[in-house]
C-alpha cells in the first residue's frame, strides 16, 4: 500500500530527531530552523507480535514484515500559508501525504531554542493548524468562485461540488479543520478530490524529556495536548525523540530492552507511533505462512479477498478462485494448520469475503 504519514511541527520540536529514530536514516537534525529543506522519506517495519508468533509456529526459512512510509517535512512557521519561511514547500509536501503526525514540544531545554521564544504546546498546535486552515480556505475560496459559475449552467457535477464547497467554506472561516465535518458517502469522493490539508487525519506526538517518559501524564504540557486533542477526537502518543534515537542505534535486542527498562517503560514510543499512524490510515495486516516464508501484508480495512490477493500480485486478483483462511488466534490455539483444519477452524472464503486484520490466507487462483 502506497500510503504515507507526514511528520510535521514547528522548527526545533524534535521532528527530524524522531525521523532519525524511525528510519535510522541519519537525517540532519540541527538546532536551527529549516535544517530539513526537502522532505525525507523512509520506510519502517511495522512492529507486530503476531509475525513473531507465526515464525515460531511455522519455522520458515525467512520472515518478512510489512512496511510503512513516513515523510519528514520542513518545519512550519507562522505565516507559512502566505509563503513565510519555507511555507510554500511545506504546503506542497504535506499535500502529498495521507495522514499527519504533528510533533509538539513538551519539554524545556535552554540549549534548544524555540522559534516562538517559549515552550507552549497549545500555541504551537494553533500555529500549525491555523496555517493549514488558512491555506485550505484560500484554495476553497478560489475553487468556489470557479465552480459557482459552472453550476449556473446546471452542470450536475458542478452543482454537487458547489454544495460540498458551501459546506466546507464556513467551517474553515471559523478556523476549524475540514476533518471536523461529517460528510455523506456521496460527498466523500468530492472532498478527496479537493486535496485539502485539514481533511487529513491527525495524530499528535508529544515529545517529552527523558525523565517524563515513564509517567508522561505528570507533565502538564502533555496534559494540555491531550485536552486539546480530545476536542478533535484525535489521539496523542508520547515519545522522547532523543531517547528513541539512542534506542534505534542499538543493534542488540537485549540492549534495547535494558534501555527501555532503565526508562521505566515496556515498549518503545516509536512502536506505538508506527502502529497508531498505520491505524490512522485505516490499514490492517494479513499474513501468508509457509515453510519458505512467513510474511505480513498491508491492506485497507474493508477490502475483499480478491483485492487483498492483488496486494501480492495483480494476477492473484484477476484469477482469484477462493482463499483458504484461518484467524491468527485459531492457528495459535491449535498450533498448526492441520490441527486447525481438524477442528474446523480453516475456512474457504469466496470473492465477497471481507478480510479481517490478522487473517492467515492461502490464495487459490487461475490465470
Amino acid at each position: 500500500m502506497s500510503l504515507t504519514a507526514g511528520i510535521v511541527g514547528l522548527p526545533n520540536v524534535g521532528k527530524s530527531t524522531l525521523f532519525n529514530a524511525i528510519t535510522k536514516a541519519g537525517v540532519e537534525a540541527a538546532n536551527y530552523p529549516f535544517a530539513t529543506i526537502d522532505p525525507n522519506v523512509g520506510m519502517v517495519e511495522v512492529p507486530d507480535y503476531r509475525l513473531d508468533e507465526l515464525t515460531k509456529l511455522v519455522n520458515p526459512k525467512k520472515t518478512v514484515p510489512t512496511t510503512f512510509e513516513f515523510t519528514d517535512i520542513a518545519g512550519i512557521v507562522r505565516g507559512a500559508s502566505k509563503g513565510e519561511g519555507l511555507g510554500n514547500q511545506f504546503l506542497s509536501h504535506i499535500r502529498q501525504v495521507d495522514a499527519i503526525c504533528q510533533v509538539v514540544r513538551c519539554f524545556e531545554d535552554e540549549n534548544i531554542t524555540h522559534v516562538e521564544g517559549k515552550v507552549n504546546p497549545l500555541a504551537d498546535i494553533e500555529t500549525i493548524n491555523l496555517e493549514l486552515v488558512l491555506a485550505d480556505l484560500e484554495s476553497v475560496t478560489k475553487r468556489h468562485a470557479r465552480v459557482a459559475k459552472i453550476a449556473k449552467t446546471k452542470d450536475k457535477d458542478a452543482v454537487a461540488e458547489l454544495a460540498v464547497l458551501d459546506k466546507i467554506k464556513p467551517v474553515l472561516e471559523e478556523g476549524l479543520p475540514v476533518r471536523s465535518i461529517e460528510f455523506y458517502d456521496e460527498e466523500l469522493p468530492i472532498v478527496k478530490g479537493l486535496f485539502l490539508l485539514t481533511s487529513k487525519p491527525m495524530l499528535y506526538v508529544a515529545n517529552v524529556a527523558e525523565e517524563d517518559v515513564a509517567d508522561p501524564d505528570s507533565n502538564e504540557l502533555v496534559q494540555m495536548v491531550r485536552d486539546f486533542a480530545a476536542t478533535e477526537g484525535a489521539k496523542v502518543i508520547t515519545v522522547c525523540a532523543r531517547a528513541e534515537e539512542e534506542i534505534a542505534e542499538l543493534e542488540d535486542e537485549e540492549d534495547r530492552q535494558e534501555f527501555l527498562e532503565a526508562l521505566g517503560i515496556e515498549e518503545s514510543g516509536l512502536d506505538q507511533l508506527i502502529r497508531e499512524a498505520y491505524d490512522l490510515l485505516g490499514l490492517a495486516t494479513y499474513f501468508t505462512a509457509g515453510e519458505k516464508e512467513v510474511r505480513a501484508w498491508t491492506f485497507k480495512q474493508g477490502m475483499k479477498a480478491p483485492q487483498c490477493a492483488g496486494v501480492i500480485h495483480t494476477d492473484f486478483e484477476k484469477g482469484f478462485i477462493r482463499a483458504e483462511t484461518v484467524s491468527f488466534e485459531d492457528l495459535k490455539q491449535y498450533g498448526n494448520m492441520h490441527a486447525a483444519k481438524e477442528a474446523g477452524r480453516v475456512r474457504l472464503e469466496g470473492k465477497e469475503y471481507v478480510v479481517n486484520d490478522g487473517d492467515i490466507m492461502l490464495f487459490r487462483f487461475n490465470v
